[in-house]
């Protein structure tokens, strides 16, 4: 039996774009100014570095809900759309983190990331209670 899992598959090719163009950001600055290790005091370096990072440390439990859903056939366009959410979410607080000033960019980017989380617990644990009878 096959399980369909176009929603996971395609959410997590496009969570490791994001990280590699996270990570490319941040090699830009390392090479324009000569960085070589942690963030040589650059500002601009070090909010790219701490974007990057605040990606890596969401993204992975998202992905797995994401794929646990859809391994339980929990999938459908709320599924596919939160999870599309999320992503734009962290692209838009990634350049959010560049401004120096609290911004929207960032707000909605923490906002949509926490409210995907807050459905996708909230459905995963749902999930499991109604297969444990």
């Amino acid at each position: 039996m096959m399980i369909d899992l176009h929603i996971s598959l395609l959410s997590i090719a496009l969570a490791a774009f994001i990280n590699m163009w996270l990570g490319i950001r941040c090699s830009q600055l390392r090479i324009s100014d000569k960085v070589l290790h942690g963030d040589g005091g650059n500002a601009a370096l070090a909010k790219r570095m701490r974007a990057h990072a605040n990606f890596v440390e969401y993204t992975p439990l998202a992905m797995v809900l994401v794929l646990a859903l859809d391994m339980t056939d929990h999938h459908g366009w709320v599924l596919a759309l939160s999870a599309l959410a999320f992503l734009i979410a962290r692209v838009l607080h990634a350049f959010g983190m560049d401004l120096d000033r609290p911004n929207k960019l960032r707000m909605i980017g923490v906002l949509v990331t926490w409210l995907c989380y807050a459905l996708w617990i909230g459905w995963a644990v749902i999930a499991a209670l109604g297969y444990a009878r």
